[in-house]
């Protein structure tokens, strides 16, 4: 009969629609987010960041302050590989000249010059993490003093691709600790602001609009030329971090306000409250787990203003200083006209800087879209 589907018409029986009934919400939230292709791909760039962050004394080649002062400004070396001779893995050496007009050297490749590459290299003595003493790093020559830089070297004959390895876990965990600092405040006063509402929320909002009305960076060059300058490598590092936290919590509170007048009259919430709860287990047990995707989503977007923040004070000098090694630092050792000129290779941490905060918005993003599996 025509209008009538027959047995070989219907859909197959499917388990999708059971799973996904019976999944968690952390489940639907992964399943959304691995649609944005950007995103995915994104998390695996950030995830590489973290992990050479983490183990940057290993992947680093040479220590971050091993120099040497007949390899000033010296140009990037290309790593080759040779499948009739040995070494298969090289790099050539090079000559430098000093030029009496440019009071720099010129650099020859001598091609007749190779030195073996090989991975797990013994070379420049460390410590990982501080604690475990080491002295193989993943890739370097044969020979601990033949030259090996991949992105040159800076004014002092350091290599460039070791203190931008370095450098990472300086700025990549800037990001990280100040936006923990400033969800401590944020979900604080931004909790507060929204569950009680009223007298409370007017004068919570009073002091966010007061530190968002003031200029940013001014307020950081202010605090941040506060910070005395005795003070240890460490202790500079803690209170960048926090001036930064400062300034970052006020836009996160409101986020978290937002969600909590949101949810604020929900039946759970209320059912809670009838139960007797109090307010403290009713904001932390039952409020908070609703949105807890969108918390880290506004996280995530909020990693890479603080990398941004520390980038900018360091290159103005007023952040991080030698010899801490950050991508800020290494930006403002290369802001002359004549490193612009003679070795553009150590703008290399800008590149870096725009791959990460890039990756992390798009991180973000993905995230964002996917806190709420449940909209169409």
């Amino acid at each position: 009969m025509t209008g009538t589907p027959s047995l070989v018409d219907l859909p197959a029986a499917s388990d999708t629609a059971p799973t996904l009934a019976l999944a968690s919400q952390r489940t639907l939230v992964w399943r959304r987010f691995k649609r944005n292709k950007l995103a995915v791909v994104s998390l695996w760039i950030v995830g590489f960041i973290y992990f050479v962050a983490v183990f940057c004394e290993f992947l680093a080649p040479h220590a971050q302050d091993t120099y040497a002062a007949d390899r000033a400004f010296a140009p990037p070396q290309v790593l080759k590989v040779s499948l009739t001779s040995s070494p298969h893995l090289y790099v050539n050496g090079y000559q430098g000249t000093p030029n009496p007009e440019t009071l720099l050297r010129d650099y020859t490749v001598e091609k007749t010059q190779r030195y073996g590459v090989r991975l797990f290299a013994k070379g420049d003595s460390y410590k990982l993490w501080g604690l475990i003493p080491a002295d193989r790093h993943l890739i370097s020559t044969r020979n601990a003093t033949a030259p090996f830089h991949l992105l040159g070297t800076d004014e002092q004959g350091r290599d460039q691709f070791s203190r931008l390895i370095y450098g990472t876990r300086i700025s990549m965990s800037v990001g990280l600790i100040g936006v923990a600092a400033a969800l401590v405040l944020g979900l604080l006063l931004g909790g507060i602001s929204g569950y009680f509402g009223g007298l409370t929320d007017g004068i919570v909002q009073r002091v966010i609009e007061f530190f968002m009305s003031i200029p940013t960076l001014p307020l950081w060059l202010g605090l941040a030329a506060a910070v005395p300058p005795g003070w240890s490598p460490l202790k500079t590092y803690f209170a960048i971090t926090l001036i930064l936290s400062l300034i970052g919590w006020t836009g996160l509170a409101r986020v978290i306000r937002s969600r909590f007048l949101q949810i604020r009259g929900e039946d759970f919430v209320l059912a809670a409250e009838l139960d007797g709860a109090r307010w403290h287990r009713v904001v932390g047990r039952h409020m908070l787990p609703a949105f807890t995707s969108h918390i880290i989503a506004s996280l995530t977007l909020a990693v890479p203003g603080m990398i941004l923040g520390e980038t900018a004070l360091s290159f103005l000098g007023l952040g991080l200083q030698a010899p801490v090694v950050s991508w800020g630092v290494l930006l403002g050792s290369a802001q002359s006209i004549r490193v612009l000129s003679a070795a553009p290779w150590l703008l290399s941490a800008g590149v870096a800087v725009v791959i990460a905060v890039m990756a992390l918005n798009f991180v973000g993003d993905g995230l964002r879209d996917a806190a709420d599996p449940y909209e169409s």
